[in-house]
């Protein structure tokens, strides 16, 4: 299980049983050959989980501009699923971008996760580069980081930090761990910013890094196994 898994060959599994790193169920074993259930045993190497559960797909997606967060449109709109095709069937996203915004989106079949990726009390962080109309004053990150009210309550960002100033416009780079629907644009746009351009870069341990617009890649199973962490699973 450990080598299909992805860890290494069944040699490097056996290594790793010996030297006391593998837990099942939260006990180190070092009885080697030892029979698991997949679909139900917690296995951790060096504290990390391992996901077993056969079946089970996790999909970093770079969603462009102009794509719908669906996967099906009865108006023939373009979709997500135009661009998951290769995956098969029976994914869903995980929260969701608006059309006009672009970036990383989470894709599986993993509904457990899935769930407590998108619940408020786990609180996972989700950052985005935001490109504003500029000049910026210089009293709005401290307004995002203390709070602005919304019509559906109150928002505050984790940090907020200038990474570019150029040619009229400025780029934010704004961590928040909230999920309510068009969040940032609101919060930007409460303070006298709207924005044009908004990409999520990262969400957890997932970094959107060098995936080219409209591509999918499986997540690793080190941020399979941070995700899994974040949620407590």
């Amino acid at each position: 299980m450990l080598a299909a898994a992805g860890i290494g060959s069944r040699r490097r599994g056996e290594e790793l049983i010996a030297e006391g790193r593998v837990r099942v169920d939260g006990v180190v074993v070092r009885e080697q050959g030892r029979r698991v259930n997949p679909e139900t045993a917690v296995i951790e190497v060096d504290g990390e989980r391992v996901v077993t559960r056969t079946g089970l797909v996790h999909l970093a997606l770079n969603k462009p501009r102009g794509v719908l967060s669906t996967m099906s449109d009865d108006r023939g709109r373009p979709s997500i699923a135009d661009l998951l095709t290769e995956f098969g069937a029976g994914l869903f996203h995980v929260g969701r971008l608006d059309a006009e915004s672009e970036g990383l989106l989470l894709v599986t079949n993993d509904g457990e996760l899935a769930h407590r990726l998108t619940h408020p009390s786990y609180a996972v962080p989700k950052t985005y580069l935001v490109e504003v109309s500029g000049p910026l004053r210089r009293e709005v990150p401290r307004q995002l980081r203390t709070g602005v009210e919304l019509e559906d309550g109150r928002a505050q960002a984790d940090s907020v930090r200038v990474v570019d100033q150029a040619n009229g416009r400025v780029m934010l780079e704004i961590v928040i761990h909230e999920g309510r629907n068009r969040i940032v644009r609101r919060m930007l746009a409460e303070v006298g910013y709207p924005v044009h351009r908004l990409v999520r870069v990262s969400l957890g341990a997932v970094a959107l890094g060098t995936l080219r617009s409209g591509r999918a890649r499986h997540l690793t199973r080190h941020e399979i196994g941070a995700l899994y962490r974040d949620v407590g699973l």
